[in-house]
């Protein structure tokens, strides 16, 4: 049996290997901009103060309205009050708070002590990209700890599933192609070109 290479099934394989390498950095890119977008969508966000003073995220949610809040706390009684925080409110709370972090005063900048932040860290990591927009919020994302402050202030199930969507190429059943790139799915089944 005599196996001979045309340049034909040089290029078809070039071709192929090519398509498959393009394919796979769209795929990448898209999850990288739907969790951009995650992050950066008008939020409605219920927050709850703590025992300690603190404050969690308990309920999140996309909307297509202004961004906003509700805020639970707790009086010297026990009795629970609960007010709207509107969208300027929020804003110029995430921005005072991202103001303290560049000058690196903001509880943000250290790795988180226990659960929850005050409101004004709470309200930045919950919808800092909303609020102050894109760029902000990359250099936000960029910043391990806020990451980690973000994840311990955050309690709400819909963060929880954005942060496993944005992360699934670190799952462990996910493969890794021959691009580097992580997929779970196959784009075809195993043949040879030509012949």
């Amino acid at each position: 049996m005599k196996h001979s290479i045309s340049a034909r099934n040089v290029i078809m394989g070039t071709v192929g290997l090519s398509v498959l390498s393009a394919l796979s950095g769209c795929q990448s890119n898209q999850e990288e901009s739907e969790s951009a977008k995650a992050d950066t969508q008008n939020k409605f966000i219920v927050v709850e103060q703590l025992s300690d003073g603190k404050y969690v995220v308990v309920e999140e949610m996309p909307t297509t309205g202004p961004s906003r809040a509700l805020i639970r706390s707790k009086d010297e009684n026990g009795t629970t009050s609960e007010r709207i925080m509107n969208e300027a409110e929020m804003k110029a709370l995430a921005d005072q708070e991202y103001k303290k972090m560049q000058n690196g005063k903001s509880e943000l900048n250290s790795e988180p002590r226990s659960e929850g932040l005050g409101l004004g860290g709470t309200i930045l990591a919950a919808a800092g990209g909303a609020l102050l927009g894109n760029m902000i919020a990359n250099s936000l994302m960029n910043n391990s700890n806020f990451r980690k402050n973000q994840d311990a202030s955050n309690k709400s199930a819909y963060h929880r599933s954005a942060n496993q969507s944005g992360s699934k190429g670190s799952s462990g059943s996910s493969k890794k192609s021959f691009f580097g790139n992580s997929g779970s799915k196959s784009l075809g089944s195993s043949s040879s070109y030509g012949g």
